[in-house]
């Protein structure tokens, strides 16, 4: 039992997925976004859950809870009452961007698909806006002009020095 112990002490727990190139000051911004989102559903959650349509009151049930997913993922001080909220966090943490994004933006749209209306949409625009934001940062930083102009530069002097070496075969 110790040994067993002793092995997943060594090990650690997996480094977190934040270390992917994201700024300080973007982390942020998602965060925000995800705060902000959850606090769009879960207005637009209610609004919708006054109706008799069944499946506006699934729809605006599905917003509460895509609202308390957001408000665990991307701000666990906000849920001290539930007692696994910051094991929830750290494990959201730990996923890459772009799993975030596919996450956050599916969480969005199912409510959409079930009831198609202004509140719907409105209420899950920020939410999605999130995912977006996530991807975006999956897809990494844009690279300046000069560096792309040397990476081009060096193609070139490479191609003409094969083309350089190819009619020298041939004479």
């Amino acid at each position: 039992m110790s040994g067993l112990g002793a092995a997943g002490a060594a090990a650690g727990p997996a480094p977190p997925a934040q270390e992917e190139g994201m700024t300080w000051w973007y982390r942020w911004l998602c965060r925000l976004a995800g705060v902000l989102g959850a606090v769009s559903c879960a207005i637009s959650g209610l609004f919708n859950c006054v109706t008799i349509h069944p499946l506006n009151i699934a729809a605006g049930v599905w917003m509460i809870m895509n609202a308390f997913i957001l408000l665990l993922c991307e701000a666990p001080f906000c849920c001290q009452f539930v007692e696994f909220a910051n094991t929830v966090a750290e494990k959201v943490d730990r996923l890459r961007s772009w799993q975030k994004a596919v996450f956050y933006c599916g969480m969005a749209i199912v409510p959409i698909v079930m009831s198609l209306t202004l509140t719907t949409l409105l209420g899950n625009a920020i939410a999605f806006a999130t995912g977006v934001l996530y991807g975006l940062s999956a897809l990494g930083k844009k690279g300046d002009a000069i560096s792309y102009a040397r990476i081009q530069q060096q193609r070139q002097q490479a191609d003409e020095e094969k083309l350089a070496e190819t009619l020298e075969g041939e004479l």
